[in-house]
């Protein structure tokens, strides 16, 4: 959390017995992006820190065959935390973990455990840190009276609305003690564009930190909601016809306490090695976007017209591109990855940035000229002139793209890509092959 603390096993046996925590949960991500839990009594608390805990991953989205079940929790302990809404004799804490195998090895198919790899070739380039701050938006719905969610919104609110009309605003509110109670920096919380749509910024953290951070964010934002009736959804685009959720990130490395990406005598304060980083993102955008961008919903948002990029391109001076330059500079000197979308599984989408980053420092890239003018304006010779190309258009034409790229699917490695793949293209067989209500509306009287 952004008070890190160095907890050790002892303070966190001691915290547990001070703070009456009766359960704690054993949480780390599916290759989808989901929490899993594996809930012990505080009983078991001294064997999962010294980590003895197993479980079965065979029941795990993604992970591994009955044969090879047997998996390891390795707890982090900087990520203890206590659930400020439980309480009395029903405490809960929750500490996030790493998958081993068996044999002492880390599980390829753990993302958390991918991001760590990605870091690891980050450090080998002499880059200390990976530095995100992400910007995840969400809807509130409310819901009927099974507890439902409707999709009806909470408010009528606009951009930057303050009350009556944002009814979400006392919902968000307690969004954010929450948060703050469990220790993260809260920077910005507003209302978004669409109706009902709300987003919360953090400070910016370590890549790990703030993939954790994003997972504890989601957790959070939905039982808070759930209290006060509502349903929070990260759905990338739940109506037609009104902006979608994205969840842009700010990325920038670091070699100790210098930022790699700034340098004084550029005239955009951009260093070279920025320059690269964002030549790889730009070279790899389009196979990026089947992690960032990973469900069929996700490309009902990336079209023109709701301030969602649907570009390769970049800019510093305006919003339509995939990549912004925020104005700040020196330490927080940064760039502003924009297509990527709440659905993404934080790890797996901040292991494949950084992946496309470091090639295109490594390979030395050079970074086209910015775009600085509306690309939604433009036409499609002007953009092909221009060298613009778009992201995909649907997730299947993403995952092709995905397997077209090398050095993504390096940094996911062959178990975490051939399971990812196999899901999603699941997924998109089930949604071409299901007749949706827009074509009984379009054709049914028609022919």
């Amino acid at each position: 959390m952004a008070h890190k603390s160095n907890y050790t096993k002892e303070d966190i046996l001691s915290i547990a017995r001070e703070q009456n925590v009766r359960f704690i949960r054993l949480q780390f991500t599916d290759l989808l992006g989901s929490i899993k839990n594996v809930e012990i009594p505080v009983s078991q608390l001294p064997k999962a820190l010294d980590n003895k805990m197993m479980f079965d991953g065979s029941s795990i989205e993604g992970y591994v065959r009955i044969e090879e079940s047997d998996m390891y929790l390795y707890p982090d302990l900087s990520t203890w935390v206590v659930f400020p809404w439980t309480s009395g004799n029903n405490k809960v804490a929750r500490l996030i973990c790493d998958i081993y195998m068996p044999d002492g090895r880390p599980f390829p198919g753990d993302p958390r455990g991918i991001l760590k790899r990605a870091l690891t070739e980050a450090e080998e380039m002499g880059f200390t840190s990976f530095n995100v701050g992400p910007e995840p938006e969400f809807f509130l719905f409310k819901t009927d009276e099974k507890g439902n969610p409707t999709s009806e919104l909470n408010d009528q609110g606009g951009y930057f609305d303050l009350a009556p009309t944002d009814l979400g605003e006392n919902c968000r509110r307690d969004i954010v003690l929450t948060l703050e109670e469990m220790g993260f920096e809260i920077e910005a919380s507003h209302h978004e564009v669409a109706p009902g749509q709300h987003e919360i910024d953090f400070k910016y953290e370590s890549a790990i930190t703030a993939a954790d951070q994003i997972q504890t964010f989601k957790l959070v934002v939905k039982t808070i909601a759930r209290q006060h009736g509502l349903h929070a959804t990260f759905m990338p685009k739940p109506l037609f016809g009104m902006n979608g959720s994205g969840m842009h990130c700010h990325q920038s490395l670091f070699t100790g306490n210098e930022n790699a990406f700034y340098d004084e005598s550029d005239k955009l304060g951009l260093s070279a090695t920025a320059r690269q980083y964002m030549a790889g993102i730009l070279r790899h955008a389009r196979a990026l976007a089947a992690i960032t961008n990973p469900t069929v919903n996700s490309y009902k948002r990336l079209v023109p017209g709701y301030e969602a990029p649907c570009y390769v391109a970049w800019s510093a001076s305006n919003r339509s591109p995939m990549i912004r330059i925020p104005a700040s500079r020196g330490l927080s000197t940064r760039i502003e990855v924009r297509n990527p979308d709440p659905a993404a599984n934080p790890y797996l989408a901040l292991a494949v940035m950084l992946a496309a980053g470091l090639d295109g420092i490594r390979n030395k890239m050079q970074l086209p000229p910015p775009t600085d003018r509306n690309i939604y304006v433009m036409t499609e010779e002007e953009r092909e002139e221009q060298g613009i190309p778009s992201l995909p258009l649907n997730l299947k034409g993403a995952l092709e793209e995905l397997l077209r790229d090398d050095v993504l699917c390096d940094c996911l490695g062959e178990h975490a890509l051939s399971h990812f793949y196999e899901l999603k293209e699941i997924e998109w067989d089930m949604y071409r092959t299901q007749v949706h209500q827009w074509e009984r509306d379009q054709y049914m009287t028609l022919y």
